[in-house]
């Protein structure tokens, strides 16, 4: 038994095509994906529509990311079209008029989690979700203790417990729980720039997992940021999501740190902020 698991592909389309070229020789029995196959990248639509053809024509097992919450926000009629945080949140509504009114829906009906139970083979199943069972937003880091992993696994606990949402892939045991997180397909914080996923196999009575590494075309996917307009029309965030590209290290989350509270209140412009960032 061969499982894949991919995640947080982030609009880049060369990176997936690299990981799907991959699988194609691998031939996993099924394949997991762990959402946020959109957005924070520039051509979630192609990524969708690829995604969306595997699920449809190879059963592929898709499920709700917080960057596919953050595109429905956009979608609601309450959500902001000017002011501050309306511009924190451009590049999300970016990619909301990209995907078009169709995959925003198919959106909505992404499920949450997963569990695959294999035909006997294991005591508990293989459980499935973006962050954790706590959240999307509630992910599995390098440095999790084994107390936080079992809490976030929901109850009971599964024999394989797979996730997202951090970009830092890791494989660990947890007591009789593998904790595997796949890292991200396009967008890794952990130094490494290729593609991440993770490959999770039954054989010797037992679960194995590892991660797997793979080079794309990354001059192509710096190209995407501004041959598709999202540099320019997703607003200055872009421009950190193209330095974590670069870097292979999250940039925006300290950005907010250090600059959120002033953007929304005022004291400075979302872009004043974005070229403080940048110098520093």
């Amino acid at each position: 038994m061969k499982i894949a698991i991919l995640s947080d592909i982030h609009g880049n389309y060369p990176a997936l095509c690299a990981v799907l070229n991959h699988l194609e020789h691998w031939r996993p029995d099924f394949v997991l994906v762990l959402g946020d196959i959109v957005n924070r990248g520039p051509r979630s639509r192609e990524c969708w529509q690829l995604i969306r053809e595997q699920r449809d024509r190879e059963g592929w097992r898709v499920l709700l990311g917080n960057h596919e919450e953050y595109v429905l926000e956009q979608a609601s009629p309450s959500a902001p079209l000017e002011g501050p945080k309306a511009e924190i949140m451009r590049v999300s509504r970016w990619t909301m008029e990209q995907l078009g009114a169709e995959a925003v829906q198919a959106l909505r009906v992404l499920p949450f989690s997963l569990e695959l139970a294999l035909n006997g083979h294991v005591r508990w199943p293989v459980r499935a979700a973006h962050g954790s069972m706590l959240g999307t937003r509630e992910g599995i880091y390098p440095f999790s203790t084994a107390a936080e992993m079992r809490a976030k696994a929901g109850t009971p606990l599964p024999a394989v417990f797979c996730v997202g949402h951090t970009h830092q892939p890791l494989v660990r045991e947890v007591g009789e729980m593998l904790v595997v997180n796949a890292g991200a397909v396009g967008l890794p914080f952990d130094g490494d720039p290729r593609a991440s996923y993770a490959q999770l196999t039954w054989h010797h009575d037992r679960w194995h997992g590892a991660i797997v590494r793979l080079e794309y075309d990354r001059a192509q996917a710096e190209r995407d940021f501004y041959e598709t307009g999202f540099l320019e029309g997703a607003g200055p965030l872009a421009r950190l999501i193209l330095r974590e590209l670069q870097l292979a290290r999250g940039q925006i989350y300290s950005w907010a740190q250090q600059y959120e509270r002033a953007v929304l209140a005022g004291e400075l412009s979302l872009a004043q902020s974005v070229e403080r960032f940048l110098a520093a």
